[in-house]
């Protein structure tokens, strides 16, 4: 059992979310190997999520359609329903917010609580057992909880049995159950960090936790440390208030367009569109960034990234002309293979400096910017396509669902 002294943490995992919430709404799917994906027509048939039965069969996330049918030919493909998966993820954090205010949500279906302070329910595995009760018998849904005495470990259990159970990490046994675990386990362990890792000798997290800590330094920087630090049950980072906000630390659009992108300027186009989203959120935020970053995506899936500073700036044709510069810098589409999707990101945002006012002696950047938040005007009153770039609306790859909802609320017609 866990000490109460001690700090203690849960990592709430909802199991197989997207297709447990489609089971939910309709039963007559509970009993098919199911999966939720994307549309095949719009280049998105991939898996997005399956439930336990298709997993068994060997359908991945990720995975083309047809390649899950291959495996599982009885798979029952649905589309996803955001807007219900929002409604759950909710319900289910309203019951988290019953015993702490302490719930930092990672991602629609994950949470940390920090319920140091809720001994007066039982221990942290009584509590969590409590927990995935409650949400199975009011949503219908399992959640698997890992319980221990810092968020990583707490993640790392809820991982260890799924679905619908609860793993206990104590300080008495982490080495026994943690170290014997390969490094990719591990939160924040990624593809490229697995394979640095490996090459050090490094498989285990046993092993990444007797690793000389200035080493790790030397090899991955501050990054070295926490990674050491985690293996060590020494992470420390609390469990965020239900009420905090993170900053916003950039703004991003993508899309991966019905047919491959062969040409400049089919390309163009697409950032034109992207450009335009990125800027309008910037401007609904009230912020101006720093840096703009272009990411393209091939038809082999291979991707690349390209950076450049630019003066402050929430304009959408200062963010097209910097990411049609890096896209000729990375691509060329005489000699490398296709583009499947293209990213504009723009990041190290502040805070708008100054008021947008008219003036006789406005430069071309005051005039973009006071053009572009009148358009957001128009839009707010007659919809955000009511007044679209001309190459946007002509373009024949570009999907226009690549909108989110939540971006285009403040232009809904009323």
């Amino acid at each position: 059992m866990l000490n109460m002294k001690e700090k203690v943490i849960l990592h709430c995992d909802l199991n197989n979310f997207y297709a447990s919430v489609e089971q939910v709404e309709n039963p007559q799917l509970s009993a098919k190997y199911l999966a939720v994906s994307g549309n095949p027509s719009e280049r998105h048939g991939i898996i997005l999520a399956k439930n336990t039965e298709a997993k068994k069969m060997g359908v991945k996330t990720g995975e083309p359609i047809w390649q899950a049918k291959q495996k599982c030919p009885d798979l029952v493909c649905v589309l996803p329903h955001y807007e219900l998966y929002v409604q759950y993820s909710c319900a289910v954090k309203d019951i988290y917010k019953q015993y702490t205010d302490k719930v930092e949500s990672f991602g629609m279906d994950e949470c940390w609580l920090d319920v140091s302070d809720c001994s007066h329910f039982g221990t942290g595995e009584e509590l969590a057992h409590k927990i995935r009760k409650e949400v199975k018998q009011k949503l219908g849904l399992t959640i698997s909880v890992g319980v221990s005495f810092c968020k990583v470990f707490a993640k790392l259990g809820s991982d260890m049995k799924k679905p619908d159970a609860v793993t206990v990490i104590s300080k008495k046994d982490f080495r026994q159950k943690v170290w014997p675990l390969a490094v990719e386990e591990m939160l924040f362990v990624g593809r490229q960090t697995k394979a640095k890792l490996n090459k050090l000798g490094i498989f285990t997290l046993g092993q990444l936790a007797q690793t000389d800590c200035d080493l790790l330094k030397r090899q991955f920087g501050v990054n070295g440390i926490k990674l050491w630090q985690s293996a060590n049950g020494l992470d420390d980072g609390p469990v965020h208030n239900v009420n905090d906000v993170a900053p916003i630390k950039s703004v991003s659009h993508g899309t991966t367009t019905i047919k491959d992108m062969c040409s400049f300027e089919q390309a163009d186009k697409v950032i034109e569109y992207l450009s335009e989203l990125v800027a309008t959120r910037l401007r609904r935020y009230g912020m101006e960034g720093k840096v703009v970053q272009l990411t393209i995506r091939r038809n082999d899936l291979s991707h690349q990234s390209r950076q450049q500073a630019v003066p402050p700036t929430l304009v959408a044709n200062e963010i097209l002309k910097s990411s049609k510069k890096m896209l000729r810098q990375i691509w060329n589409p005489n000699c490398h293979l296709p583009l499947r999707s293209v990213t504009v990101s723009v990041a190290q945002l502040q805070p708008v400096s100054g008021t947008v006012q008219c003036s006789l002696f406005d430069g071309d950047h005051e005039k973009r910017q006071r053009l572009e938040f009148a358009v957001d005007q128009i839009r707010k009153k007659f919809g955000f396509e009511s007044i679209m770039l001309a190459d946007c609306l002509d373009s024949e790859i570009l999907a226009t669902k690549t909108t989110a909802e939540e971006d285009m609320l403040p232009f809904k017609r009323k």
